[in-house]
């Protein structure tokens, strides 16, 4: 099955649900003659093995215990095992945030061993969960020492620029994403010697659009981030926080929220609030998936869901 989603497109309900795969597995990117290409981890069990590859994990929430997922260590762990079998290993790992449920000492404790037992070079962007009551200082302590102040940093790889981007110091007052001024600064510097033929790859947290602002899943300030990087012949941005895959694209902008590690959450708008969705434990595997997203310039993302029942 392969569908191209965007939210202002109208497409209904149940051309969304089709088109998302929900927690447990991840997202392999990799790029090859300078384009992010997205593959599933079932399609990267076959991958040729040239091209630089990465991985996109989401959501982990180590700490939550409720009926949706009462063992989100284990879903962690399957979803690194699940990586460590893919023929190539990938160069890295990018985190996309809520790393722990509640910003626990032990929380984080937890989390890093089990990402340290997984060996992978791993590169990381706080969730709302992340920064709870100390503004991240735990975090940034433990998963981006490299982040300036405000939680922001970039790096180079395989040919590409990758751009941390911390959207959720502020969420519990404005309920949505921001970026505030002092880090759209710090962006359009970053990028102002970049040329446009660089890709680059943007990772934070909350959607860098509008999927459903009454529940925060959307960045007030993100159309000045957007801005700065449509010059650029190839942009992916990766996002988390809403536990499923929805995309969008903007001319050479493509936006992808990512599955979560630990359990799915409602379409917008089809509950009356976010938040963990319990599913049978029989069917659970019917709800997880894994995704085949493939970026060519100039063109929609095309996308394959494939459960793993």
């Amino acid at each position: 099955m392969k569908n191209s989603i965007s939210l202002s497109s109208g497409v209904n309900r149940r051309g969304l649900l089709k088109c998302l795969a929900w927690a447990g597995t991840g997202i392999v990117w990799t790029v090859s003659g300078g384009v992010p290409r997205g593959l599933g981890l079932g399609e990267a069990l076959a991958a040729p093995a040239d091209g630089f590859t990465f991985v996109q994990i989401s959501d982990s929430h180590i700490g939550f215990n409720k009926d949706a997922n009462p063992d989100p260590n284990g879903t962690l762990r399957a979803a690194l095992d699940r990586i460590a079998k893919l023929p190539k290993p990938p160069a890295m790992l990018i985190h996309t945030g809520d790393v722990t449920h509640l910003s626990k000492p032990a929380e984080f404790d937890a989390a890093e061993q089990i990402m340290k037992d997984a060996k992978f070079d791993t590169h990381y962007t706080p969730g709302e969960h992340d920064v709870m009551g100390d503004d991240g200082k735990q975090f940034f302590e433990r998963f981006a020492k490299e982040a300036k102040p405000g939680g922001w940093y970039s790096f180079d790889q395989g040919g590409v620029h990758f751009v941390s981007l911390c959207n959720v110091l502020n969420f519990e007052k404005a309920k949505a994403g921001g970026f505030g001024a002092e880090q759209l600064k710090w962006l359009e510097t970053d990028l102002k010697d970049r040329g446009g033929s660089t890709p680059v790859v943007v990772f934070t947290h909350v959607p860098m659009w509008s999927i459903y602002p009454q529940w925060g899943w959307a960045t007030e300030d993100a159309p000045e981030a957007l801005a700065l990087l449509k010059r650029f012949g190839s942009v992916t941005v990766l996002n988390g926080h809403i536990h499923q895959v929805v995309q969008k694209v903007e001319g050479n902008v493509r936006l992808t929220t990512a599955m979560s590690t630990a359990f799915p959450q409602p379409v917008a708008g089809e509950a009356p609030s976010p938040g963990p969705m319990k599913v049978p434990a029989e069917k659970l595997k019917t709800v997880l998936g894994i995704r085949q997203i493939e970026i060519v310039p100039a063109a929609a993302a095309t996308v394959s869901d494939i459960t793993l029942a």
